[in-house]
C-alpha cells in the first residue's frame, strides 16, 4: 500500500520543517524525489540524510522562470509523476496597514507560483495520463485569521485552483487535492511562548499541535495510486481545529 517505487516526486519549500517531512515520507516510500527551496545548506543536509533517489534544485518559486528549471530537472530522470506546491511565506500585518508589496509577495510565492509549477507539471502529466498534484493549503484558507489577510487569500484560492484543475485534468488520470493543516509544530511554531501555545492548545480538540509528519503521511495518501478516485478534495489536518 502507497508505494511510490519508480515514481518521481517534485517537493518545493522542502527546507523547511513540512515540506523535509514530506519529501521524506515519499522517499521512504519508494519514489525518486526532487526537492527543492532556496536555502541550499538545508537542501544539501536533507540529501545528505535521504542518500539516494534525491535531486536538489535551489530557486525561488516566485520566479517565473522556476517552474521549467524544476519540471526540467524531475523530467531529466525520465517524468515527473507528483508535483507537492508546498512553498509558501508570510508577511503578516493588518489590513489596513498591509503595503502592497506585502499583499503581492504572499501572493505570488503562495498562490501564483502554485499555479504555474502546475501547468508546467501538466504538460507530461498529460501525455502520460497519470499524474498527482497535491498543494498545501492552511486552515486560515477557510477560517480566516486576523492579521492574515494576504495569506489567507493565498490559501483560499490555493482551493479554487485545486478544484479547476481537478475538473479540467480528471478523464487525463491526473488529480488534484489540497492538504489544509493546522497549527504545526514548526520553526514558527516554535517561537511561541507557553501562554500562547496553551491558548493555541486549548482550541484545538485534540490537545495538540500536529507535526509535519501528520501533514506528510496525508499527502502520501492523496499522491498514491489508491487515492486514484479523490480529486478536487481539500484534506483538513487539523486535529479538529476547524471542522469543515
Amino acid at each position: 500500500m502507497f508505494d511510490l517505487t519508480g515514481l518521481v516526486a517534485a517537493v518545493t519549500g522542502a527546507s523547511g520543517g513540512i515540506g523535509g517531512a514530506i519529501a521524506r515520507v515519499l522517499h521512504g516510500a519508494g519514489a525518486h524525489v526532487v526537492i527543492a527551496g532556496r536555502r541550499r545548506e538545508a537542501l544539501d543536509a536533507l540529501a545528505a540524510e535521504l542518500g539516494g533517489r534525491v535531486t536538489v534544485v535551489v530557486g525561488d518559486v516566485a520566479d517565473p522562470a522556476f517552474p521549467e528549471e524544476l519540471v526540467g530537472a524531475a523530467e531529466a530522470l525520465g517524468r515527473l509523476d507528483i508535483l507537492v506546491n508546498n512553498a509558501g511565506i508570510t508577511r503578516d500585518g493588518l489590513a489596513l496597514r498591509m503595503k502592497d508589496e506585502d499583499w503581492q509577495a504572499v501572493i505570488d510565492t503562495n498562490l501564483t507560483a502554485a499555479f504555474r509549477l502546475s501547468r508546467a507539471a501538466l504538460r507530461g502529466m498529460m501525455r502520460r495520463r497519470f499524474g498527482r498534484i497535491v498543494n498545501i493549503g492552511s486552515v486560515v484558507g477557510t477560517t480566516g485569521n486576523p492579521g492574515q489577510a494576504n495569506y489567507a487569500a493565498a490559501k483560499a484560492g490555493l482551493v479554487g485552483l485545486t478544484r479547476a484543475l481537478a475538473a479540467e485534468v480528471a478523464s487525463r488520470g491526473i488529480t488534484v487535492n489540497c492538504v489544509a493543516p493546522g497549527f504545526v509544530e514548526t520553526a514558527m511554531t516554535a517561537a511561541l511562548d507557553d501562554a500562547q501555545r496553551r491558548r493555541i492548545t486549548e482550541r484545538i480538540p485534540a490537545q495538540r499541535l500536529g507535526t509535519p509528519e501528520d501533514v506528510a503521511y496525508a499527502v502520501l495518501y492523496l499522491a498514491s495510486r489508491e487515492a486514484s478516485y479523490v480529486t478536487g478534495h481539500t484534506l483538513h489536518v487539523n486535529g479538529g481545529l476547524a471542522m469543515v
